[in-house]
Protein backbone atom coordinates (compact mmCIF):
# COMPACT_ATOMS: atom_id res chain seq x y z
CA UNK A 1 0.00 0.00 0.00
CA UNK A 2 1.46 3.82 -1.18
CA UNK A 3 2.41 5.51 2.33
CA UNK A 4 0.20 9.05 1.82
CA UNK A 5 3.20 12.21 1.71
CA UNK A 6 2.96 12.56 6.06
CA UNK A 7 4.20 8.92 5.93
CA UNK A 8 6.88 9.39 3.60
CA UNK A 9 8.24 12.90 5.80
CA UNK A 10 8.25 10.77 8.53
CA UNK A 11 9.95 7.88 6.88
CA UNK A 12 12.52 10.67 5.15
CA UNK A 13 13.29 12.26 8.34
CA UNK A 14 13.90 8.43 10.57
CA UNK A 15 16.13 7.38 7.52
CA UNK A 16 18.29 10.73 7.53
CA UNK A 17 21.00 10.11 9.67
CA UNK A 18 23.67 12.65 10.04
CA UNK A 19 26.45 10.54 10.71
CA UNK A 20 25.68 8.87 7.02
CA UNK A 21 25.16 10.63 4.10
CA UNK A 22 25.94 8.12 0.74
CA UNK A 23 24.26 5.22 2.58
CA UNK A 24 22.91 3.82 6.12
CA UNK A 25 25.31 2.31 8.60
CA UNK A 26 24.47 -1.49 8.20
CA UNK A 27 23.87 -0.97 4.23
CA UNK A 28 24.64 -3.90 2.51
CA UNK A 29 26.16 -3.68 -1.01
CA UNK A 30 25.56 -6.78 -2.34
CA UNK A 31 22.21 -7.10 -1.16
CA UNK A 32 20.73 -3.94 -2.96
CA UNK A 33 22.61 -4.14 -5.65
CA UNK A 34 20.77 -8.17 -6.65
CA UNK A 35 17.43 -6.25 -5.90
CA UNK A 36 18.09 -3.41 -8.20
CA UNK A 37 19.61 -6.05 -10.86
CA UNK A 38 16.03 -8.13 -10.27
CA UNK A 39 14.12 -4.53 -10.72
CA UNK A 40 16.34 -3.80 -13.85
CA UNK A 41 15.28 -7.57 -15.30
CA UNK A 42 11.29 -7.13 -14.26
CA UNK A 43 11.14 -3.93 -15.70
CA UNK A 44 12.99 -4.93 -19.32
CA UNK A 45 10.31 -8.17 -19.54
CA UNK A 46 7.65 -5.77 -17.97
CA UNK A 47 8.13 -3.26 -20.73
CA UNK A 48 9.17 -5.88 -23.29
CA UNK A 49 13.17 -4.01 -23.97
CA UNK A 50 16.01 -3.32 -22.73
CA UNK A 51 15.90 -0.50 -20.42
CA UNK A 52 19.60 1.69 -20.06
CA UNK A 53 21.13 0.58 -16.44
CA UNK A 54 23.30 2.92 -14.63
CA UNK A 55 25.17 0.90 -12.35
CA UNK A 56 28.49 2.89 -11.69
CA UNK A 57 26.99 5.44 -9.17
CA UNK A 58 29.61 6.58 -6.74
CA UNK A 59 29.88 9.33 -4.04
CA UNK A 60 26.25 8.83 -3.99
CA UNK A 61 23.20 9.02 -1.94
CA UNK A 62 21.47 6.88 -4.89
CA UNK A 63 22.53 2.88 -5.95
CA UNK A 64 21.26 3.71 -9.42
CA UNK A 65 19.06 4.42 -12.32
CA UNK A 66 17.32 2.73 -14.96
CA UNK A 67 15.68 3.63 -17.64
CA UNK A 68 12.79 2.78 -19.86
CA UNK A 69 13.42 4.02 -23.60
CA UNK A 70 10.82 6.35 -24.63
CA UNK A 71 10.18 3.73 -27.80
CA UNK A 72 8.51 1.20 -24.96
CA UNK A 73 6.28 3.74 -23.21
CA UNK A 74 2.82 4.54 -23.74
CA UNK A 75 3.64 8.29 -22.00
CA UNK A 76 5.81 9.17 -25.04
CA UNK A 77 8.91 9.75 -23.19
CA UNK A 78 11.22 8.09 -21.16
CA UNK A 79 10.81 6.88 -17.86
CA UNK A 80 13.71 7.02 -15.38
CA UNK A 81 13.45 5.21 -12.02
CA UNK A 82 16.16 6.05 -9.74
CA UNK A 83 17.13 3.80 -6.62
CA UNK A 84 18.45 5.25 -3.14
CA UNK A 85 20.98 3.50 -1.00
CA UNK A 86 18.54 4.42 1.99
CA UNK A 87 15.29 2.89 2.89
CA UNK A 88 14.08 0.88 -0.23
CA UNK A 89 13.33 4.15 -1.46
CA UNK A 90 12.42 4.75 -5.36
CA UNK A 91 11.70 7.57 -7.20
CA UNK A 92 10.32 7.52 -10.55
CA UNK A 93 10.34 10.38 -13.29
CA UNK A 94 8.97 11.18 -16.32
CA UNK A 95 12.22 11.90 -18.58
CA UNK A 96 14.93 13.23 -16.60
CA UNK A 97 14.37 14.38 -13.10
CA UNK A 98 13.03 17.70 -12.68
CA UNK A 99 11.65 17.92 -16.72
CA UNK A 100 7.87 18.03 -15.75
CA UNK A 101 6.00 19.75 -12.87
CA UNK A 102 3.50 17.93 -10.79
CA UNK A 103 1.00 19.31 -13.05
CA UNK A 104 2.54 18.13 -16.11
CA UNK A 105 3.38 14.84 -15.32
CA UNK A 106 0.08 13.97 -14.17
CA UNK A 107 -1.45 14.59 -17.75
CA UNK A 108 1.44 13.34 -19.63
CA UNK A 109 2.55 10.45 -17.64
CA UNK A 110 -0.22 7.67 -18.56
CA UNK A 111 -1.58 5.35 -16.27
CA UNK A 112 -0.40 1.94 -17.99
CA UNK A 113 2.80 2.90 -17.82
CA UNK A 114 2.59 3.99 -13.52
CA UNK A 115 0.57 0.98 -13.06
CA UNK A 116 3.26 -2.00 -14.77
CA UNK A 117 5.86 0.11 -13.01
CA UNK A 118 4.39 0.27 -9.88
CA UNK A 119 3.46 -3.47 -9.72
CA UNK A 120 7.49 -4.27 -10.14
CA UNK A 121 8.45 -1.53 -7.40
CA UNK A 122 6.21 -2.61 -5.15
CA UNK A 123 6.59 -6.51 -5.79
CA UNK A 124 10.04 -5.74 -4.55
CA UNK A 125 9.50 -4.29 -1.46
CA UNK A 126 10.32 -0.82 -2.67
CA UNK A 127 8.74 2.73 -1.45
CA UNK A 128 7.75 5.18 -4.27
CA UNK A 129 8.52 8.70 -3.07
CA UNK A 130 7.35 11.26 -5.12
CA UNK A 131 9.69 13.34 -6.70
CA UNK A 132 8.01 16.45 -6.26
CA UNK A 133 7.87 15.98 -2.43
CA UNK A 134 11.71 15.44 -2.97
CA UNK A 135 12.46 19.21 -4.37
CA UNK A 136 11.48 20.86 -0.80
CA UNK A 137 14.41 22.51 0.11
CA UNK A 138 16.78 20.03 2.83
CA UNK A 139 15.81 20.92 6.37
CA UNK A 140 17.33 17.72 8.06
CA UNK A 141 19.75 16.45 10.85
CA UNK A 142 22.76 16.29 8.78
CA UNK A 143 25.38 19.34 8.08
CA UNK A 144 24.46 18.73 4.51
CA UNK A 145 23.33 22.64 4.04
CA UNK A 146 27.33 23.86 4.53
CA UNK A 147 28.26 22.21 1.61
CA UNK A 148 26.00 24.45 -1.02
CA UNK A 149 25.66 28.12 -1.03
CA UNK A 150 22.73 29.78 0.69
CA UNK A 151 21.30 30.54 -3.09
CA UNK A 152 21.21 26.73 -4.33
CA UNK A 153 20.93 25.26 -0.58
CA UNK A 154 20.33 21.32 -0.95
CA UNK A 155 16.78 19.12 -1.40
CA UNK A 156 15.47 16.39 0.09
CA UNK A 157 16.40 14.98 -3.83
CA UNK A 158 19.97 15.69 -2.65
CA UNK A 159 19.53 13.75 0.39
CA UNK A 160 18.53 10.99 -0.82
CA UNK A 161 18.31 10.54 -4.22
CA UNK A 162 21.69 12.34 -5.78
CA UNK A 163 24.89 12.33 -6.25
CA UNK A 164 26.59 14.78 -3.11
Amino acid sequence: MPLDDQHIWALLRDLDDPDHMEFPQNYDHAATRARFDQLAARLNQRFQCTCSVDRGVQDASHHGTIVIPTTATASGDHIAIRVSNFGALVTVTLGNPGSYDEEEENLLFETADRRRIKDEVEALGYIAVSEHLLWTRYNGTSNLAAYYPPEHPPTWWTRFFDYL
